[in-house]
């Protein structure tokens, strides 16, 4: 038995959409990587609508993004009108498992892409989610800043050391 798909609810048209499949884009990353592609699992698909409640109904987990960054120019009055039926909000979440998380990479704009009901209430692991991401974060940086051919070291193997040195 497969996993239940995936569902991506955005807005027809003007930019709304996928560049390319998802599908075909997640394959076309995994080949060559050692990763088993995803068409050849047969345990996920992808299926793309334009309606966020019907994106929700029945999931494990609502993610969304922000819909504007700092770089985005003159366009972010046309990109907010555009992506505001897209807004994470209560009813949204209702559509979801009673016990669906939400989850949101942060920074949020409340009342944009998420309604403040929602970020910060009891479905949201936003806060798990970025604690995850700094210890992702701090391994990369010891790993990149570690002199070269160093064997990573953890608190013990360090305390182990010091305690031989006496």
């Amino acid at each position: 038995m497969g996993r239940p798909p995936t569902a991506w609810g955005g807005p027809v048209g003007e930019g709304g959409e996928p560049e390319q499949d998802p599908t075909a884009a997640a394959t076309a990353v995994t080949n060559g990587s050692g990763c088993l592609q995803i068409q050849q699992l047969r345990v996920a698909s992808v299926e793309l609508g334009h309606d966020p409640k019907a994106a929700a109904h029945g999931a494990d987990c609502v993610v969304t993004d922000v819909w504007v960054s700092m770089a985005d120019g003159e366009d972010k009055k046309k990109r907010k009108n555009l992506l505001k039926p897209f807004q994470v909000d209560g009813t949204v979440m209702e559509c979801a498992k009673p016990d669906a998380i939400f989850m949101h990479c942060l920074p949020a704009h409340r009342g944009d892409e998420v309604t403040p009901e929602v970020i910060d209430g009891p479905q949201s692991v936003v806060w798990d989610e970025a604690e995850n991401r700094l210890h992702v974060q701090k391994a990369i940086l010891a790993w990149c800043l570690a002199p070269s051919g160093a064997e990573p070291q953890n608190e013990k193997s360090r305390r182990i050391e010091r305690a031989g040195a006496k």
